[in-house]
């Protein structure tokens, strides 16, 4: 198997000091060994994955679903818990550009739409995902991104059909939103989550699914009755399959992936336990998720057990050096921005990948030349909502070849190759170095 990153992105070392292990236990999967067959055979037991997963099952499918690892492995067991918009970096003249106004409305009702998804369905299901913060709050990083509020204001108002509310710098510290900030300003869609105890829930409460770990795909082949998923110890044929493996794909299991995705690094800390007193200290006591105006940004939030998390984007490699590298500047960073925490305890530290497509959109669909052969994969980060709302319209166009959900053409357009194959990622890195300095 061929990756993009060193290996050991790959192993169970960059998730060795995770937070969400620690709050639910996984099950014990076992290991796909023989031939078996299947309606349908899912590779990735992540939200996309598992949403497509229980949707299919509960329409009396034959599902199986596989991991390299094991479920909430990925990105969808170690992300910052945003259920958020978003899902995409497409701008609105773009999308019109290349689709038209309907087309536009229709992938903004999309990103909502994928809001509302995980909302509904963990509240059917009755999961506990420790939910929190009533929409989301972006923090303007300087002056000059502060003046740009309005601008942004009335688009998510035109864009999303609510009203945000601005915030100016004074309004952040009687909001208990204190930091170096310079204003920002809330949307009233998305919540906060824990997203392995939401995966890890929807697991559990999808009957009748055979989910194998420890049985990474290698290849996939067509055959005379759909295909065959070939693994170390074993093999699954099947009508239907789906690649949703997102930045964790290899590049040589299945041709047609191979660089269509740009995987790239996120990493997060969480604090010990803030006391409120020091929480009041701070100025920070708020219950709302946010992340700053960077182009590299920031996303933090107050768990509700008090621990502090805080993510942000960089990070071209993995090796002990860029790691110790990327924790020290994370936790500068954290330090810098809340300095009444100065001394507060960095208790866990993780990283993982998130892929962009080329096209800034996701690829939700019928992969080109494959009948029978879907995939979901490009969530720019954004995959709690956009993922899982992902695996709902696969499960659709599966079972009955269409799907009543806001489902753009943007999301049906197969994203077109980055160049430099496996190298692709240093096309980031000019980026990642000027990025910092122009933004201060």
């Amino acid at each position: 198997m061929t990756y993009v990153y060193e290996p050991d992105a790959y192993s169970q070392k960059p998730i060795a000091t995770s937070y969400w292990p620690t709050t639910v236990a996984s099950p014990t999967q076992p290991q796909l060994i023989g031939q078996h067959q299947a309606d349908v055979a899912i590779i990735g037991a992540g939200f996309t994955g598992l949403n497509a997963a229980h949707h299919l099952s509960q329409a009396g499918a034959n599902v199986v679903v596989l991991d390299a690892q094991s479920p909430a492995f990925g990105a969808s067991g170690r992300n910052g818990g945003f259920c958020c918009l978003g899902g995409g970096k497409i701008s609105n003249a773009a999308l019109i550009r290349s689709y038209g106004a309907d087309q536009q409305r229709l992938y903004r009702d999309a990103e909502h739409s994928a809001v509302a998804y995980v909302d509904n369905l963990t509240t059917a299901l009755n999961i506990d995902i420790d939910r929190h913060s009533n929409g989301e709050t972006l923090l303007a990083h300087s002056p000059r991104a502060a003046r740009h509020l309005t601008q942004i204001h009335d688009e998510i108002a035109a864009d999303y059909n609510v009203t945000p509310t601005l915030h100016s710098r004074d309004d952040l510290t009687s909001l208990g939103m204190q930091g170096h900030f310079f204003g920002g300003i809330t949307t009233p869609i998305g919540f906060g989550l824990n997203p392995r105890k939401y995966l890890l829930g929807l697991l559990a409460k999808t009957p009748n699914l055979t989910c194998f770990a420890n049985s990474p795909v290698q290849a996939i082949t067509p055959t005379a009755r759909g295909y065959q998923l070939t693994t170390p110890q074993g093999s699954i044929t099947a009508s239907k399959f789906v690649i949703a493996t997102n930045g964790y794909t290899s590049e040589t299991m299945f041709p047609w992936m191979t660089s269509r995705f740009l995987p790239v690094q996120s990493s997060v800390i969480v604090t010990e336990p803030i006391s409120p007193e020091r929480q009041q200290k701070q100025g920070w006591f708020s219950d709302q998720m946010a992340y700053d105006t960077r182009f590299l940004l920031h996303y933090f939030r107050r768990l509700p057990n008090g621990r502090f998390l805080f993510g942000m984007r960089g990070g071209l490699q993995y090796t002990p050096a860029s790691e110790a590298v990327i924790k020290t500047t994370i936790t500068r960073n954290f330090r810098r921005l809340f300095p009444n925490w100065h001394d507060v305890a960095i208790d866990h530290y993780w990283s993982g990948l998130v892929a962009m497509n080329r096209n800034l959109a996701p690829f939700v669909g019928e992969i080109p030349g494959y009948p029978g052969g879907y995939a979901g994969f490009g969530y720019h980060g954004n995959g709690v909502a956009m993922g899982s709302y992902a695996g709902a319209i696969l499960a659709d166009l599966i079972a009955t070849g269409s799907t009543d959900r806001a489902y753009p053409t943007a999301f049906a357009r197969a994203p077109k190759r980055y160049p430099l194959g496996r190298h692709r990622r240093w096309l980031l890195a000019p980026i990642y170095r000027i990025m910092p300095w122009i933004e201060g």
